[in-house]
Parts: structure tokens; C-alpha cells; sequence
């Protein structure tokens, strides 16, 4: 039977509502809820899944509820299929803790979701009458461990199943659009993909030298690594080498609070926001992610970028694109060469290299702290996590950089299992440090009070430009006649803490860094575009570095810097019609003038 199908639903300032309509279907997306309650919105994983979902944090607390409105074809019997996932299955083989149930018109089923099974999946529901076309639907939370839900399918054909396939489930969802085509964002110089502290100096510096940007970011907030999501603090440091101005961009979005793992108004979210929307020449949009990029010939046209919560598409249109996503998304879909994992020595001749090339990455920290209520506090007894005891259980009560997972596993397609793991670590740790440790009177008036969801991640892909840094540049100092940023950050290479691997095999979640000291050195401009995608820059962890290089560039105060020098010669590129090429090619000087110059307030405390 042919099926006619409508998506997405905006009943005035009431609700929001996602749905397939057919003769017998609503399906609704659970980040489009009316009002998340207490779960989050996770977009990390789109790309794996097709979609972002909502997600019930609560650190063993469980959360308000999740509420919308749906409306239904007609009032009639139901079967309710719910998209969800049991997360500790990779470790576990009882029932998960990502519990909840689901409440029509506020009376609660009696099925418990999110508990069973070994992927994302459809669990259904028996046959439900339902008497009104207008429905009230909620997700209620039963643990606060991080149960998931990714998207809620109405049936009337009691018989049906929705696809499982993740390309039939995206073909699905691609074929329910609200919009026969993404609408145009506007006309832009420059689109940006990437708000963390690259992407977001690199629109600013542009904007002050009359580039008109465009800055997408799939988060509601910018920072990246730097924000009250993730809390790292910055590294590096700034204004010095060839071109001490650069970096002063940086120092205005800098909080001034060092420090990994603090209270979130150490990371200054608000200050980032309003120093890129008091640039005129600066068009932000938040919770947006680039899912297409369109090529003509060897340069990207326009990209397609989706709204998290809504599905409403835009289409960003310019003569030159940045890719500051950390993961070289952008890059990737262009089809540009890229690196990930370890090069051999063999290969550029590093010493620190290892004899074969191999997988390994650095890993991403989820990082908490505790805080001491001084009174009792309880946290769950959990027989679903990692079994710690006395020698290897974490004395601690709060997780730095060092509670690390995922450096043998790929840190795109893997990533969600990545993240998880680091949850499990500390849910199992604290359970212990509680329940059962020795000591566990030093714990007692001590709760969680903070547990990043959304992980920081160190090494992914890295996207070829024109030349790749590598140990010998750095070790000899090497000044090439395109030197750009200065790099001062030890080579900072992280591996699985030995002591970690003794109790806990192949499954470490917490790393050692070793350090080779350096002079401070330039980074080629070459390094800060791709070789094979004509219009493309990049700056940040995903700049064309080897592995071994990438230890000294990947902390955020050098990463800025390249967004500096990124936004300057996208001046040049308007100014000349050029490209990022061109500008090495034939306006060098012009680049060099610039960041001697610099495009920072002076007239800021350093």
C-alpha cells in the first residue's frame, strides 16, 4: 500500500511535534519533546545514528520527565514502538540501567524500557486503545543512568514493524522531511563548521577584516573542549614567536580559570557567545549539524546542515569553508586525504614513531567531580558496571584528563561506546568508593555533582594539506617561509596507565601522557588547508599533522591561533579571489602583514 507521508508539526507556542502520518503511523523524534524534563539532547553520534536523542543523565538521580503532545490520526488501537538501547550491553549481559517506562495521557505502562537487548533497537508495546486524537505522551525515568530514547512510532497496522537497517531507518527519516529542500541560510564569504575555540576565533578574525561568516556549531553553546560541557582548560601559550599579536583573540575568549574538570562559569560560556554576536559580519547557528557536502569539481559548493531539535535544513552557500570539527567531518565528506591512527617510522622518518603503523589514538576523557553535602549521602549499589576492589578501585573524588577510554578502538564510529565506557568507570568506581570500600566513611557526605555526557576528544582524523608537520620540524625548529602560529606545548602523546591494564586488560579507562619537551616552533600555513579540496581550511586537532606532531598542536590556545590565521587569509582569499593555496602561492606577504598586525583588542589584560 502506498504511503502518504507529512513530517513535523508546530501547534503555535504549545508543542512541538515530529510525526509520520500515514494512513496508520505517527512517529515522533524525541529530541523535537516540547519539554526535555530533565533528559538531555546527545547529538554525538549522528553520524553513527542518523539522528541525536534524548538522554536521562541524572548521575543515579532519576530525572523529570520528558513531555509532548502528539497527534494521532484517529483515535483507535496502538501498538508503540520506542527506539532505545540497553548502553551497558557491551559489558554486561543482565539487565541494563537505562530504565524508564512511557506514559500516555499520564498513566504509565507497565513495559520498562531501555533494559534488554545489544543494540539500538525497536522494543514494542501490546496493542493500546487509545481514546483521543490528541495524546500526551511522557518518558519517566526510573534510575538516572543514562537511559536513552531515540524516537516514538505509533501504529495503528498492529502488524507493522519499522526498519531496523541503520540505511533503511535514514532513508526513512530523510524521506519524512518537512521541507521539499533545505532553505538558503543567506549569502556568506565564509561558512565555519565547528564552534570550539579553532572554529570560533576563526569566524571572529575574519568578521573584523569584513568577511561576511557563517558559524555552525552542533551544540548550544560554543567552547568546544573549553565549554561548560566538556570543562578543559586552555593549553598553550600565546603572542609569542614570529608574530606575537597572534593569540590575542584567544585571550578575549579566555575565562581566565585554568583547570580541567571545575565549575561550569569557569569556562565562560556566556562571554564566548557575546563576543561572536557582537561581530556584525558574523551569522551564528547553534545546534545545527553539517550532515552533506556538495562538490563542484575539486571545491565544495554549499554544505547542508540540519537543525538538532526541529529537522529544518539549511543550506550554506560561500566560496570558502573551514572545517574546525575536531573529527575533519567536513573534510571527509569532501573527500579530502586524511590520516587517523599511528604512522610508522618508516613513513616520515620520526624517531617517536612506532616501528609499524598501527590504529592507536589518544583517547577522550569524561571527566567529574564530587562535592561534600556534609551530611549522608547514598548512591546506588550497581551489579551492572566494572567490579572494582580494594587495590584496583580510584581513591578519588574527582576525575581529571586522565580517566581516558578509547585508544584502541575508532574514534568516529566507535565513539559512542567510547563514551559510555567512561560513564561505566565512574558509576562503577563512585559505587564502590560508597558501598563497599574499606574506607568508605571518607565518602560518605560526598555526592556526585557533575559527570560530562559529552565527551573530550583528542585525536580522530586528520585532514592532508600542502605539507604535514612532523617530528623532525618540530625537534629542529625548523622556520619554513609560510610560518604561521607558534607552538609551545611539549609532544604530548597519551597511553593506556599500565597500572589501569594490570586490572583491567584491553578495557583501561585511564591513560598516562609522556612528554618530550620542545622549542617553541612556527606551523606551516600549508598545514591549515586541504590539498585536494580546493576551497577548504582547517584549524584545530584536525590540521595536517602527523600523529606524533599532533601532541604539540592539539591543546586549544594553538588552536585558536590557527583560527586566527585561518580568518585572516580568508580576507586575502575575498580580497584576491583566491583560494587558501592561492594565498600561499601569491599573497604571502599580504598574510604575513596581517598576522603581524593582528585582528585582537589591545586593550585587554593578558
Amino acid at each position: 500500500m502506498k504511503t502518504i507521508t507529512f513530517k513535523k508539526l508546530i501547534l503555535g507556542c504549545f508543542c512541538l511535534i515530529t510525526f509520520l502520518k500515514v494512513s496508520s503511523q505517527v512517529l515522533v523524534e524525541a529530541e523535537s519533546f516540547t519539554n526535555k524534563g530533565g533528559w538531555v539532547i546527545d547529538q554525538q553520534f549522528i553520524t553513527q545514528m542518523g539522528s541525536p536523542y534524548i538522554m536521562a543523565h541524572g548521575m543515579g538521580i532519576p530525572v523529570s520527565d520528558a513531555t509532548t503532545k502528539v497527534i494521532l490520526p484517529k483515535p483507535g488501537k496502538y501498538r508503540i514502538f520506542i527506539r532505545t538501547y540497553n548502553w551497558t550491553s557491551p559489558w554486561y549481559k543482565g539487565k541494563g540501567p537505562g530504565k524508564f517506562t512511557l506514559k500516555i495521557n499520564n498513566t504509565s505502562l507497565d513495559q520498562v524500557f531501555g533494559e534488554s537487548g545489544y543494540n539500538w533497537q525497536w522494543e514494542k508495546t501490546e496493542p493500546i486503545e487509545i481514546t483521543s486524537s490528541i495524546v500526551n505522551i511522557s518518558l519517566h525515568d526510573l534510575t538516572g543512568f543514562n537511559g536513552r530514547c531515540d524516537a516514538i512510532l505509533f501504529s495503528s497496522n498492529l502488524n507493522y514493524n519499522p526498519p531496523t537497517d541503520s540505511a533503511q531507518l535514514n532513508n526513512l527519516r530523510n524521506s519524512l522531511k518537512l521541507h521539499s529542500k533545505p532553505l538558503s541560510a543567506g549569502k556568506f564569504d565564509l561558512v565555519i563548521v565547528g564552534g570550539g575555540m579553532a572554529g570560533t576565533c576563526a569566524a571572529i578574525a575574519a568578521a573584523r577584516l569584513g568577511v561576511k561568516v557563517a558559524l555552525i556549531q552542533d551544540r548550544p553553546i560554543l567552547g568546544g573542549n573549553n565549554s561548560s560541557e566538556v570543562r578543559v582548560g586552555l593549553g598553550g601559550k600565546i603572542n609569542l614567536g614570529l608574530y606575537p599579536k597572534l593569540g590575542d583573540i584567544v585571550n578575549e575568549l579566555d575565562s581566565k580559570k585554568p583547570g580541567n574538570a571545575q565549575p561550569a562559569n569557569n569556562y565562560d560560556d556566556q562571554k564566548k557567545s557575546e563576543l561572536v554576536k557582537a561581530e556584525k559580519n558574523i551569522t551564528l547557528f547553534l545546534n545545527y549539524h553539517a550532515n552533506q557536502v556538495i562538490k563542484k569539481g575539486t571545491s565544495i559548493s554549499k554544505i547542508i546542515a540540519k537543525q538538532i531539535e526541529t529537522g529544518k535544513e539549511l543550506s550554506f552557500s560561500a566560496p570558502l569553508f573551514a572545517d574546525c570539527t575536531g573529527d575533519g567531518t567536513i573534510g571527509f565528506m569532501a573527500g579530502a586525504t586524511f590520516m587517523m591512527g599511528r604512522e610508522s617510522k618508516d613513513q616520515f622518518g620520526e624517531s617517536m614513531a612506532p616501528d609499524k603503523s598501527d590504529k592507536l589514538t589518544m583517547g577522550a576523557s569524561v571527566q567529574w567531580y564530587s562535592e561534600d553535602k556534609t551530611q549522608a549521602v547514598n548512591f546506588p549499589k550497581i551489579d551492572w558496571g566494572i567490579s572494582f576492589n580494594e587495590k584496583s578501585a580510584q581513591k578519588l573524588d574527582r576525575g581529571d584528563w586522565t580517566w581516558e577510554t578509547g585508544m584502541n578502538f575508532n574514534q568516529i564510529k566507535d565513539f559512542e561506546r567510547i563514551r559510555d565506557y567512561g560513564l561505566l568507570a565512574i558509576f562503577s568506581n563512585w559505587s564502590f568508593l560508597k558501598n563497599e570500600y574499606s574506607k568508605s566513611e571518607s565518602f560518605k557526605t560526598k555526592a556526585l555533582s557533575w559527570v560530562a555526557f559529552v565527551s573530550g576528544k583528542r585525536e580522530s582524523r586528520r585532514l592532508i594539506g600542502d605539507y604535514i608537520l612532523r617530528e623532525q620540524d618540530i625537534r629542529n625548529k625548523i622556520i619554513y617561509p609560510d610560518a604561521s602560529v607558534t607552538s609551545t606545548w611539549a609532544i604530548d602523546l597519551h597511553y593506556p596507565d599500565p597500572e589501569n591494564t594490570k586490572y583491567f586488560p584491553n578495557q583501561e579507562f585511564l591513560s598516562i601522557a609522556k612528554f618530550k619537551d620542545i622549542t617553541p616552533y612556527p606551523i606551516p600555513y600549508r598545514c591549515l588547508y586541504s590539498k585536494d579540496v580546493d576551497n577548504l581550511f582547517m584549524a584545530g586537532r584536525n590540521i595536517s599533522v602527523t600523529h606524533i606532531a599532533l601532541g604539540t598542536v592539539r591543546v586549544m590556545r594553538t588552536g585558536g591561533m590557527m583560527g586566527e590565521v585561518v580568518g585572516m587569509a580568508a580576507s586575502i582569499c575575498k580580497q584576491h579571489h583566491t583560494n587558501p593555496r592561492g594565498v600561499y602561492q601569491q599573497f604571502l606577504e599580504s598574510l604575513k602583514s596581517l598576522m603581524k598586525q593582528g585582528v585582537g583588542k589591545n586593550d585587554l589584560k593578558k
